[in-house]
């Protein structure tokens, strides 16, 4: 089967041709339709020791499980604790094994490209919110409006918040925004702040302007250092400073409800489609690197 593979940190992707996989016990192979480019997929190409190599990236997966044509999407954590695309091969293929239990039912109504970049930057902002314990009368800024950013403005609603304000450097990102039903505009007594951009500035200014109270979501995974003044920024105000990592897969299930419902709608977020060719993964995971215009960027399966 042809895969797009890590072979070594700081250098492109490359093409390889791989054995088809074959499923051990209590596992199926799911032929891919749709696999997201998340950010995080930039950071392990660059960054020795973020995944093991030689590797086939992608987090985001969905497609059909072989011989039974059963649409499903993939919780990206096995039982082990270890990440598809990261620690065992992901979803920048033709195929993947995984464990059973990983499959999630993808509705009839949601089609494969959103269902796959529902499992990591849906599913993360969605446990972002519920972390929060946000409630309808307080106010959320998203900083950083790509693919996690557009996810929580469609979320928000959900959690009876109407009240939403985008923070982008990229022109084009905030007129999305406003189409997603956020605004921009002072942070100054915001209530919850979710932190994608892994921008210390961004993060200790989105702290101090938030309202007595409180909470800054941490889930950018390359936000490595932040200077704060735990007296004026965290204790005199009982501001808190919240980490978030990863998602359930009860909240998979959640999501796809959701969708079922029409209560979210992630076609939307998807911007660009690209096939599984090596040359066009590399170029959109350079575009996350130099703050691309697009939210998220599917690779679809020919």
């Amino acid at each position: 089967m042809k895969s797009v593979r890590l072979i070594a940190h700081g250098q492109a992707l490359v093409e390889r041709e791989l054995a088809d996989p074959k499923p051990g016990p209590g596992e199926i192979v799911v032929d891919i339709r749709s696999a997201g480019i998340c950010h995080s997929d930039a950071h392990y190409r660059a960054e020795p020791g973020r995944a093991t190599i030689p590797r086939t990236l992608g987090h985001e997966v969905a497609g059909v499980v072989s011989g039974t044509g059963q649409r499903v999407a993939l919780h990206y954590l096995l039982a082990n604790g270890d990440m598809l695309g990261k620690e065992v091969d992901g979803g920048y293929a033709e195929k993947i094994v995984v464990p059973a239990a990983n499959a999630i039912p993808i509705p009839d109504n949601v089609p494969f490209d959103a269902a796959a970049i529902m499992m990591c930057s849906t599913a993360t902002a969605y446990h972002a919110l519920r972390l929060s314990n946000i409630q309808p009368h307080e106010s959320l800024a998203i900083l950083g409006f790509g693919g996690l950013g557009v996810s929580a403005a469609q979320l928000a609603p959900a959690f009876g918040v109407t009240n939403v304000i985008a923070v982008d450097v990229v022109p084009e990102k905030l007129a999305l925004a406003k189409q997603f039903g956020a605004r921009t505009g002072d942070l100054n007594g915001v209530d919850v702040a979710l932190e994608f951009t892994g921008n210390a500035t961004v993060a200790q200014n989105a702290l101090r302007s938030l309202a007595p109270g409180g909470r800054l979501m941490i889930v950018a995974i390359n936000l490595r250092s932040m200077q704060i003044d735990p007296f004026s920024d965290l204790l005199a105000k009982e501001r808190r400073i919240i980490g978030c990592s990863d998602h359930t897969r009860e909240e998979l299930l959640e999501l796809m409800n959701l969708a079922r419902r029409g209560e979210i709608d992630l076609t939307r977020a998807v911007t660009r489609t690209v096939p599984l060719e090596a040359d066009a993964i590399n170029a959109a995971l350079d575009d996350l690197e130099r703050q691309t215009s697009h939210l998220r960027t599917v690779i679809a399966a020919d």
